[in-house]
C-alpha cells in the first residue's frame, strides 16, 4: 500500500533513467512513487506541478488515473476495500 523510505527510492530512480522503460512509456518525472497493489500497478503522488492528489500508473497500459484528492482519502479506501482493484 505505502512503501518504506528505502522502497520509494530505487523504483523512482529507474523509471526516470532506464533507457528501455524511457522507450515503453510516457515520462515519469512529474511523479513520485510510493506504493503499489501487488499486481504491478503503481500509486503516485504528482510532484510538477505539485498537488495532493493520488494516480495509479496502469502498467499494461501505461495509463494514470485518478484515485483519491490526498493520501489520507487514498489510505482509507485502500484500507476499506479488499482486493488489489480496490479504485476501480
Amino acid at each position: 500500500m505505502i512503501w518504506s523510505v528505502e522502497r520509494i527510492a530505487l523504483p523512482n530512480e529507474e523509471f526516470r533513467t532506464r533507457e528501455d522503460l524511457r522507450s515503453l512509456y510516457m515520462p515519469f518525472d512529474a511523479l513520485l512513487f510510493f506504493g503499489d497493489n501487488g499486481g504491478g500497478d503503481r500509486f503516485a503522488l504528482p510532484v510538477s506541478p505539485l498537488r495532493p492528489d493520488v494516480f495509479v500508473w496502469d502498467h499494461e497500459n501505461d495509463s494514470r488515473t485518478w484515485v483519491a484528492p490526498s493520501l489520507e482519502r487514498y489510505l482509507r479506501s485502500a484500507l476499506s476495500r479488499p482486493g488489489e482493484d480496490w479504485y476501480r
